[in-house]
């Protein structure tokens, strides 16, 4: 049998033997080897060096972008913000001019004056195409009036802090203050240097209250409208002229009185007697037109000087004293007291105002006709000149002497019943 194989033989076997020039080749592999290694490594280092920069770059690069895309996006909120402030601003404005619009008056008064708008087969439509007919362009604002007034429009302001003016008979334009200054206007004057001869006619005509209630023509009448009735029951009146005009039968009773007045060169829309009884007050009211001003000539005040009577308009209250002119706007809310034990008495005046130019008075004076005569604004010829000739008629002034003859004992006179004399609209040129 053959001889055991051990592992060392085994091994011999299986590494064959290596010469001289072998081991030298394979020295020379290995460092070749290991400087390819090297080589690579330095490579390798090359690369991720050249690998680190390009991330460097980019990140610079990147944060470059990023700082001008942050400063594109501030500038882009900066804008939207201006843009947001800019709307609301515009939204604001538009708030004002919308509520500045409405308090003007509504889009048909806001329109051409010389233009109709109101419905030419209405009253109303009629009045307005006779007031651009007969008073062209420099009646523009009464126009404009008369269409706020149709159109159910009311003037609230306050022109100062707690003074409230209301008024839905309003011509755009005119000064609202409480008190005006009497000195400014010659007519005051003439009728405080004519008081004793006034007082002097009233105190003999009414020392008999009732003969001058059979004789005279709606003597101490209540008030004309509902809204008035609810200021209080103490207000009455005697009228002498009446939205232009004169009542003949009052004017025979108070001759001196009324031709003092005309005389005087007020430019009244409206004189009266008023009376206010004892420990009575008229309630904070408007009289709602701010196109007529109201003057008081102080007749018989109980306790004269010692403020037991008193008129407050907006927030200055003041006393009447007998003899003294004093002159206001009662379309600003006001009151009046009398707490004194007698009867008070004024000779009472609507006028007016005095930045209304003539033929602005004019216009007015022309719609309180047409109210009075309808027929002034008739298509129809015929109706028309009727119509005038009665305008004319009631505004002339009363021959009083002839008057006087013909109704001695006032027997002949039909009186105005003072339940037509109130009206629908009861206010401002429907009064």
């Amino acid at each position: 049998p053959e001889p055991a194989t051990t592992a060392a033989d085994f091994a011999s076997q299986q590494t064959p033997s290596i010469s001289g020039n072998q081991m030298e080749r394979k020295k020379n592999n290995n460092a070749a080897g290991l400087r390819f290694t090297q080589e690579q490594e330095r490579q390798r280092a090359a690369a991720n060096n050249e690998s680190y920069c390009s991330m460097a770059n980019i990140c610079m690069v990147m944060a470059i972008l990023l700082f001008f895309y942050s400063m594109k996006v501030t500038t882009a909120f900066t804008v939207i913000s201006f843009a947001v402030q800019h709307k609301r601003a515009n939204s604001l404005l538009s708030m004002v001019a919308a509520s500045s619009a409405e308090s003007s008056a509504s889009a048909a008064v806001v329109s051409d004056a010389s233009t109709p708008v109101l419905s030419p087969h209405s009253f109303e439509g009629l009045v307005e195409r006779g007031i651009i007919d007969r008073f062209g362009s420099e009646a523009s604002r009464i126009v404009q009036s008369w269409r706020m007034l149709e159109a159910d429009y009311e003037h609230k302001a306050h022109i100062k802090d707690d003074v409230l003016q209301f008024a839905n008979s309003y011509v755009p334009g005119l000064t609202a203050k409480c008190w005006w200054d009497t000195t400014e206007f010659s007519w005051c004057k003439y009728l405080e240097d004519h008081y004793d001869e006034i007082k002097m006619e009233f105190m003999s005509a009414t020392s008999d209250m009732e003969a001058l209630t059979k004789q005279g023509n709606n003597v101490w009448a209540g008030a004309l409208t509902d809204d008035a009735s609810a200021y209080g029951v103490g207000w009455s009146t005697l009228v002498l002229l009446d939205r232009g005009t004169w009542d003949p039968t009052n004017v025979a009773l108070f001759p001196k009185t009324a031709k003092v007045v005309r005389e005087s060169g007020i430019p009244a829309v409206e004189v009266f007697f008023a009376s206010m009884k004892p420990k009575s007050e008229i309630k904070m009211h408007s009289d709602f037109t701010n196109f007529v001003l109201t003057s008081h000539l102080a007749l018989d005040i109980p306790e004269s000087g010692s403020n037991k009577c008193r008129l407050t308009v907006g927030d200055e209250t003041r006393q009447w004293i007998n003899g003294q002119v004093t002159l206001f706007d009662t379309s600003i809310m006001h009151d009046a007291t009398n707490e004194a034990d007698k009867t008070r008495y004024i000779l009472m005046f609507r006028l007016w105002h005095p930045e209304l130019c003539a033929i602005e008075r004019d216009a007015l004076q022309f719609i309180y006709d047409c109210l009075e005569v309808p027929d002034l604004v008739n298509p129809n010829d015929e109706m028309r000149l009727i119509a005038e000739q009665r305008r004319d008629s009631l505004r002339a002034y009363p021959l009083v002497d002839a008057v006087s003859t013909a109704t001695k004992g006032f027997s002949s006179t039909k009186k105005k019943n003072v339940k037509d004399r109130k009206t629908k609209k009861g206010k401002g040129f429907g009064r």
